[in-house]
């Protein structure tokens, strides 16, 4: 999965639609393999992006669980922590 699309079930508060369309333009980056279209293929790739967000917003919506809310401040401080790691340079 690509790095920059981030989980957006389950957390409070919910996701926005600017995350769900920031995902879903990733996602057609990743899959198409270009981060600006051409102008013949502009079309066809904000058509799928559009697409994509509105099958997140479904999913999201239809999805259910029993587990507290996540706290998105946390996740982040999480992620910090392990990049931290991941990087750090050797001494």
């Amino acid at each position: 999965m690509c790095r920059n699309i981030k989980p957006l079930f389950n957390f409070e508060p919910p996701a926005t639609k600017n995350e769900m369309h920031d995902a879903a333009l990733q996602f057609v980056r990743k899959i198409s393999g270009s981060t600006r279209p051409s102008q013949a293929n502009e079309a066809a790739f904000y058509e799928a992006v559009e697409e994509i967000e509105r099958s997140v917003r479904k999913l999201l919506t239809a999805l259910d669980t029993k587990a507290p809310p996540k706290n998105r401040e946390i996740v982040a401080a999480k992620a910090r922590e392990r990049a931290k790691l991941r990087y750090a340079r050797p001494t």
